[in-house]
This record gives C-alpha cells, structure tokens and sequence, in this order.
C-alpha cells in the first residue's frame, strides 16, 4: 500500500517538541496499518532507543521469545488478541514497519505483562536487578466542589524519555489524545477522545494460579477504550474480554461528571466502584475485587502513607501524588529502577487534562489539554 505524507490518504501533521515531550496528530486514515505506519515512522528513533535500552526486553522477553518453551504462548497471545481486535493489530504491525523494528520486538512489549509471569525461574531470572513491576497511583474524588481524577504515571527507568502524545482522528468524527509508550499501542497510560471519555490505568499483581495464558491483553483493551462513546460502552468493552492478567480502569465520564474504578480479572471477573465524595486512593493492589493478589510492599506503604495525607482540594492531591516521605517506597519516585514519568490531573469540571513533569506539588504544568 502507498504510505502518504500531508495530504493524501492520511493527514500527517508534522510533530511538535512541548516541554521535551512530542506530540504528533494523525488521520484520519482509511486502515489502521497506514495510521500505524506513520507513528513508528514518526517516532523512530524513540522506538528504536527503547528497545535497545529496555533490559527487561533484552535479557529477559527476548531470550525467552527464542525458546521453544515460548513459542505455544505467544501465538496463542497473538492469535486471540489479532482475531479480537484486527485494526489494533494492523496497527501495531504498521508501526513495526514504519519504524524499522522487528513486529516480534513490539509484540513482546505490547504483551510484557502477559508474558513475564511464565518466565521459567531461573536463577538468572531470580537474581536479576531488572523486574518487569511498574506502580501508578491515582487519587479520585467526585463530589459538590470537584470531580478530579489525579494519576503517577509510573514506568521502569528504561521508560524515561521514550514517550510521547498521540493525537488521533479516525474515520468519521471520533479523534482520542493518548500519552504512549514508545513501540507501544497507545495507550497504556492515560488518555482521552472526543466523546468526553478519559481513562488512567493501574496495574494489579495476581498470584501466577489467576492468570489465564494467551488471553486478551491489556494494552489491547486499552486501546479500545480511546474509542468508548460512554461509560456503558467503556464497560462493555472490558466485560467482554476474557483477560490475561488483572488490571484497574479509572474510567472518566466527563459529560456525566462520573468516575468509575473498574478492577478485572482473568475468567471474565470484574468488580466496580463509583467514586464519590470520599477520596479514593488507588495504587497496585485489588480494593475491591476478590483475587488472590502478590502481596506488594509498594503498594501497601503508597496506600498507608496516602491514608494520613488530606485531599480536600486539588493542591491537596497534588501534594499526595508528590509525596516523598518514604524513602524506599515513595508515591512520586524518582529512581533507582521505578520513576514517575509525569502526573495527569483531569478535571470534569473544567474539562480539561494537565500533564505536569516534575514533582505535582510544585505544580508546573507543561501541557493543558482541553478534553470536551
């Protein structure tokens, strides 16, 4: 197929460098592999820098992907996320040929949090400095003064500056705005689209016996989301996938001033909560959704830690998601091997999404995006 710059079969607009994270819009494209195409083609170098710095990619997917041990649980990933979801699948192969990375590359790290729990344990594996954890933390409340849903944007070091916005217009009048991870299908992080719909994400840690191998993959999952016209529809998207591992969805209603946490499991599980007027702090562990969980120490600290703080005003959330009181396991982190990458601050009221680098309670916003 001919792949279009300007003009052509697929609007290309050119990227934009804003506080040392690029932005680039696209579409609307008549196939998903052509819109594909021109993100990896667009963000090659940063695809390329990820996944020759990503150590959990080199020395641990990659070797794995080569054994024969590896081969049934990698097609099977395929197979069911590729016949489930065709365009996000094309999607994912344009990027691979338009950034000049092996799709096999991209398809471990679309699919590393469904992969790395069937690593044999080795003692290399076992010993190794590189885990594949990342945390997020999010702090919701909706009540008569705001309706603010706050999120960490959490990631492993090989992460930092290896993201970027994706602006988006598909056929017809849907376009989505999502923060994504290089090589990857936006997004795994937070985003939002046209109809008023919003997400942010947190991953959740079930014991090895809840995970299903070779079911949907969350990064599938949340890429359609960007295309959710309500929250009833956002709903029905992640009742009707039998996942692979357990995730959180925070789905954000902005017409209806509504803030939903959505916590799955494999084998179609799934449990919800409305957000009200009591702040919700949420950050790598099941609340409510009765699974048998890895007990992370993290987590656990990031909740009791949040528990102390007041979050009765933005700047309040804003101080917990900066909060650096416990030196090993703080909310806003800085390194060694865990860092916030950025902070997004989405506000129903003022319909608006704020991205801010740095640590959030000193505020410094670098983008201010209008969602509605």
């Amino acid at each position: 197929m001919r792949i279009s710059q300007g003009y052509g079969t697929c609007l290309c607009k050119n990227k934009a460098a804003m506080a040392g994270l690029e932005t680039f819009e696209v579409g609307p494209c008549e196939e998903a592999y052509e819109m594909g195409y021109l993100v990896g083609q667009s963000f090659s170098h940063l695809i390329r820098s990820r996944v020759d710095s990503d150590l959990i990619l080199r020395h641990q997917l990659l070797p794995f992907a080569r054994s024969p041990e590896a081969q049934p649980l990698i097609q099977s990933l395929s197979t069911a996320n590729r016949e489930m979801f065709p365009r996000y699948w094309d999607e994912l192969s344009g990027m691979a040929d338009g950034s000049g990375v092996s799709a096999l590359q991209l398809v471990l790290l679309n699919f590393r949090k469904e992969i790395l729990p069937f690593l044999p344990k080795t003692a290399a594996v076992q010993e190794s400095p590189v885990t594949g954890d990342d945390d997020c933390s999010d702090v919701l409340v909706v009540n008569k003064a705001m309706a603010i849903a706050a999120h960490n944007e959490d990631a492993n070091v090989a992460l930092v500056g290896h993201t970027y916005l994706i602006k988006a217009t598909l056929p017809g009048r849907l376009s989505f705005t999502a923060y994504t991870y290089a090589g990857e299908l936006p997004s795994c992080a937070f985003g939002f689209n046209s109809y008023g719909m919003a997400y942010t994400l947190n991953s959740v840690p079930p014991i090895q016996d809840e995970i299903f191998a070779g079911g949907i993959g969350r990064n599938f999952i949340s890429r359609s989301l960007l295309e959710a016209t309500d929250i009833d529809d956002a709903m029905s998207r992640i009742r009707s996938c039998n996942v692979s591992v357990g995730h959180s969805y925070n789905l954000v209603d902005v017409r209806g001033r509504k803030i939903m946490n959505v916590e799955t499991a494999s084998r179609k599980r799934i449990s919800v909560r409305e957000v009200g007027s009591t702040p919700f702090f949420h950050a790598n562990m099941y609340m409510h959704l009765q699974v048998e969980q890895v007990q992370d120490e993290n987590s656990i600290c990031r909740h009791k830690r949040a528990a102390q703080l007041s979050a009765h005003s933005e700047a309040e959330i804003l101080s917990i998601l900066g909060d650096t009181d416990n030196e090993k396991y703080p909310i806003y982190m800085s390194g060694p091997t865990l860092y916030t990458l950025c902070t997004a601050l989405i506000d129903l009221d003022k319909q608006t999404l704020s991205i801010i680098e740095g640590n959030p309670k000193n505020g410094g916003v670098s983008h201010l995006l209008q969602m509605y």
